[in-house]
């Protein structure tokens, strides 16, 4: 419980956590280090570890992605406090995902004392840099340390602002340790945010916008390519809208999450990773193309062209070339665009509506029938079975999934709502999926949703020490692992070498597999506090274990529940598979 609050502000780190409160944040997620306990001891004793409330993580990756979750749920940032170099090491993967994703945060390091004569022996030199945040520069929106405590106001009310200002990413306000330490040695006024606040979304340039409208107004075979966009049901309808408007075909993306409903008559068969052959036709017999927000155009006109330059006019939405740079190529393959509105995707969606003339809707495109999922026969689970089982345990609450693992059937669970699927972690990085599940799930606990997590083996034992932190506060999570003991994608990446090499497909598993024995999943999770069932390895099993896991956090508990499955999931093999021959 927090303790009494010092009301005034005395100490340099007091200044850094009362803008922590001024900019209305609710929570901090961090692992403590001596770099900042400074701020540590204001959070608490300054504010009384309320707005913003700590969230102790046994690792800075589990901060940083939990931070990630909580932003895909809400579109806010949250506060991470990283400690000195080494902090920073740990959290720069899951920065990379939260750059990558978009995600806007607000990273608080620390350093120093900058001043040498103020270090104590050995330790403050080493988590000393002169430059700390040239670690993660090539993948922040932006960062600053300020000079003194004056400073810090000024720093972070920027930090917030660049951060909430689209296109959003992740931003570092590097603290020095002596700053903090010191005490102030004068009042400081701090500044309201309300002047300070995040820029509005631009609009389009009227001229592009026109030769834009007269594209789309005159298109036969018009699709639009959905990709990130604002979380709300406002956007949702509007994006629906217009695609209804037109008659186009709407494409949508596992990457971005749930932008428009995918069982609508104008959905072009399922959201996929990979274009699918339905999408594909679509494209191919398109007149105009609408990419909204669409991550890698580049990328999905390849796969739907080749080598051969598309015919139907292009019109693309997007601020992302704003933070586009030279260290990483996160901006993709360069797309042939004949209108770049150069606005966010959502206000290209409401300019559009606004400008099309009046008028009967377009006709409905045409959607090629998408081939029927089959279930795989046998003993196996599948991912099949767990949307079922689960679906049967929740009945009608609302469920939003802040991962998909490999192979899900969105065509057993279609994404309906804006909160239904969160999308992936933006960079592939491994071992996001706890905390992503954990952030969402902190973001909508008192909301009548349930929040899962479904969750590859690898990816949850890379983070599973994270699971400590849903424990510790309650945080009513699932996590469902569809558990095939193996490194499967990479199975799949060997017998695809092999097979172009002549080599043996049949020892793809080598290296791979995560058994003999398989790690105890379910053991883990109980041995941290979370209730887990598993291993399952039955229909009649897996019903029950999800009726536990339900059950649990409608009571405002986390829950984990392994399933062993299929690791082919009914996918056709070009190789007889060998599980225990040699190389």
């Amino acid at each position: 419980m927090a303790g009494p609050i010092d009301s005034e502000m005395a100490w340099g780190s007091d200044v850094a956590a009362a803008m922590l409160h001024r900019l209305g944040i609710d929570y901090i997620a961090l692992t403590p280090g001596a770099s900042y306990r400074g701020l540590h001891d204001s959070l608490v004793n300054h504010l009384g570890n309320t707005a913003p409330e700590m969230l102790v993580c046994l690792h800075e990756e589990h901060a940083v992605a939990i931070a990630h979750g909580y932003a895909k749920a809400t579109g806010r940032a949250m506060a991470v406090a990283l400690h000195s170099n080494v902090g920073l090491m740990h959290g720069t993967m899951a920065i990379f995902n939260a750059f990558a994703d978009r995600a806007p945060m607000l990273i608080l390091g620390a350093t120093g004392p900058m001043d040498a004569t103020e270090r104590r022996p050995w330790i403050d030199w080493l988590h000393t840099a002169q430059d700390q945040a040239a670690l993660v520069r090539n993948f922040l929106k932006w960062d600053d340390q300020p000079g003194s405590a004056a400073a810090i106001p000024e720093a972070m009310l920027r930090g917030w602002k660049i951060a909430m200002t689209e296109p959003m990413a992740p931003v570092y306000i590097n603290l020095d340790a002596g700053d903090q330490e010191a005490p102030l040695p004068t009042a400081i006024s701090l500044p309201g945010p309300g002047r300070y606040a995040p820029a509005a979304p631009s609009a389009p340039d009227p001229d592009k916008l026109g030769d834009a409208i007269k594209i789309l107004a005159k298109a036969k075979n018009p699709v639009i390519l959905f990709g990130r966009g604002a979380r709300s049901e406002d956007a949702m309808e509007n994006r629906v809208a217009l695609a209804e408007r037109l008659g186009a075909a709407m494409v949508s993306d596992l990457k971005a999450g749930a932008m428009v409903p995918t069982a609508h008559r104008l959905h072009a068969g399922v959201p996929f990773n990979k274009l699918s052959p339905v999408a594909r036709q679509v494209l191919e017999n398109a007149d105009a193309i609408l990419s909204l927000g669409w991550i890698d155009l580049g990328g999905i006109l390849k796969q739907a062209f080749a080598d051969t330059a598309p015919q139907a006019a292009i019109i693309h939405a997007s601020l992302d070339g704003q933070l586009h740079r030279g260290w990483g190529q996160e901006h993709f393959g360069l797309p042939p665009i004949d209108i770049d509105l150069n606005c966010s995707a959502d206000a290209a969606v409401r300019a559009i509506l606004a400008a099309l003339p009046d008028g009967p809707a377009g006709s409905a495109a045409r959607i090629p029938a998408a081939a029927s999922p089959k279930d795989v026969m046998g003993g196996a689970l599948t991912n099949r079975d767990i949307a079922r089982a689960l679906k049967a345990a929740v009945g009608d609450t609302p469920v939003t999934f802040a991962a998909l693992s490999r192979g899900w059937p969105v065509d057993l669970w279609p994404h309906e709502q804006p909160l239904d699927y969160l999308g992936k972690d933006g960079g592939g990085g491994i071992g996001s999926g706890p905390g992503l599940t954990i952030g969402a799930a902190l973001a909508l606990r008192t909301e009548d949703q349930l929040v899962v997590g479904s969750l590859g083996d690898g990816d949850t034992l890379m983070s599973i020490n994270a699971l400590w932190t849903a424990a510790k506060y309650r945080i009513p999570a699932l996590f469902l692992i569809s558990n095939n003991r193996s490194y499967f994608n990479d199975e799949l990446h060997q017998e695809n070498i092999a097979l172009r090499r002549s080599r043996n497909p049949a020892n793809a598993w080598v290296g791979q597999r995560l058994d003999d024995p398989a790690p105890d999943l379910a053991g883990l999770a109980r041995s941290q506090g979370v209730e887990a069932s598993g291993p399952v390895k039955t229909v009649e099993h897996l019903e029950a274990a999800m009726r536990c896991a339900v059950d649990a956090l409608r009571a405002g508990r986390p829950y984990l529940v392994d399933v062993h499955t299929d690791p082919r999931q009914g996918r056709e093999s070009a190789v007889k598979r060998n599980t225990k021959g040699g190389v």
